[in-house]
């Protein structure tokens, strides 16, 4: 059974950093790309970033590039999302998501490419 296991939101002030991970377990993951998406309350659920497990091939949202970095440990099964100078508009509840992407050049960006979600963790910025 394949499962995504966030943990690591909380409260933070703004500036401030903190680092979401997603364990993966269920199957083999050398041929998916992970992701990170969020959704603002009345907002849609938008991608924030993503790394392809094969290589480690990252993308970035513009709203989050050069503060927030994706990683993967390959032993752990586990992502990450390693969140820095943290603002009121990151206020979101963060999702995981794992899609098929060995045949694919760029790793995708839109919702319906990902097959598997976790529950998501919410993080709150105050300012």
């Amino acid at each position: 059974q394949v499962q995504l296991v966030e943990s690591g939101g909380g409260l933070v002030q703004a500036g401030g950093s903190l680092r979401l991970s997603c364990a993966a377990s269920g199957r083999t993951w050398s041929n998916y790309a992970m992701a990170w998406f969020r959704q603002a309350p009345g907002k849609e659920r938008e991608f924030v970033a993503a790394i392809r497990w094969s290589n480690g091939g990252t993308d970035y949202s513009t709203s989050v590039e050069g503060r927030f970095i994706i990683s993967r440990d390959e032993r752990e099964n586990t992502v990450y999302l390693q969140m820095n100078t943290l603002k009121p508009e990151d206020t979101a509840v963060y999702y995981c998501a794992a899609g098929f992407a060995r045949a694919v050049a760029v790793i995708p960006r839109g919702r319906y490419n990902y097959d598997y979600w976790g529950q998501g963790t919410q993080v709150t910025v105050s300012s």
